[in-house]
């Protein structure tokens, strides 16, 4: 089980059967190529979210009131594959039985299972995708479900739009989709790129967040930290438009390397999937 529940919430609030919400674990780690670390991220945001106010000012709301149960993690860790197969069946039964989904990494490669389970159960599905890279090789290191592959699974099952991308291997660029992808650095020279992005986008919408799209400045506790991010305020403009125009079926967070000097990342992270939940149960 994990060391605490998302919130340090009641007990009362983070129970399975009346919960809306699930939290679910993946400390994964197995195929990143920099900096280690990723399979303490689950742990460290937990740690970090029992610290959290849980009201929020901005949407005037209290959301760990609907239920948010953290489930036990996900512990396969023999190989991608067989990590992509045990996320996709966890995911599976929370989806089925109508949870909302928050997957924690754990490297990106995480998110593919996920991603299937979501896939599979709602139409007309596009995958959002905030990172700094583009995570489109075919194949990495002898294996399709490394990290820098998460995206190239993803588009297998349905679209995809990316946001914030700045870094990418030459190869990768035969697999963009032009159209669907936005870099950060033309963000300040196009200042409706969100709602080009967000028009992208089908009625459901599952949203993967690598940390390291946003600036190192705020966030350098991740596997590759890229300069020229998204900053806090830009991640949450874009979110909360996207909750708006869409349906937000589920989201994961991945990527998050904790240091044990500086914890406001691992904060961040928290935070940041406390807002995402604000916004989706407070939209009108």
């Amino acid at each position: 089980m994990p060391t605490t529940n998302f919130g340090g919430i009641p007990p009362k609030y983070d129970n399975l059967e009346k919960a809306k919400v699930v939290i679910l674990p993946v400390p994964y780690d197995g195929t990143s190529t920099w900096i280690k670390g990723a399979d303490k991220g689950p742990d460290a945001i937990l740690e970090a979210s029992a610290n959290m106010e849980l009201y929020d000012i901005e949407t005037n709301s209290e959301v760990y009131k609907k239920g948010i149960f953290t489930a036990p993690a996900v512990s396969e860790a023999q190989s991608p594959e067989k990590m992509t197969e045990a996320v996709y069946a966890a995911s599976l039964q929370y989806v089925t039985a109508k949870k909302f989904l928050v997957t924690l990494g754990g490297e990106h490669s995480i998110s593919v299972g996920a991603i299937q389970a979501y896939a599979e159960t709602y139409p007309n599905l596009t995958v959002l995708q905030f990172d700094a890279h583009s995570d489109m090789r075919p194949e990495y290191e002898g294996s399709r479900f490394n990290h820098a592959c998460a995206m190239s699974r993803a588009v297998e099952m349905c679209p995809i739009v990316q946001v914030g991308i700045r870094s990418m291997d030459v190869d990768e660029k035969k697999y963009i989709h032009p159209d669907r992808i936005f870099y950060a650095e033309n963000r300040h020279r196009d200042t409706d790129w969100m709602n080009k992005a967000v028009s992208l986008l089908s009625e459901n919408v599952y949203i993967t967040i690598d940390l390291d799209v946003f600036d190192p400045s705020i966030m350098p506790s991740t596997g590759t930290p890229e300069p020229g991010g998204l900053l806090w305020h830009e991640v949450l403009d874009m979110i909360r438009l996207v909750n708006a125009k869409t349906n937000i079926v589920g989201f994961d967070v991945v990527e998050l390397c904790p240091n044990t000097i500086n914890k406001a990342p691992n904060f961040l992270a928290a935070k940041l999937i406390y807002k995402i939940l604000s916004y989706k149960y407070t939209k009108k």
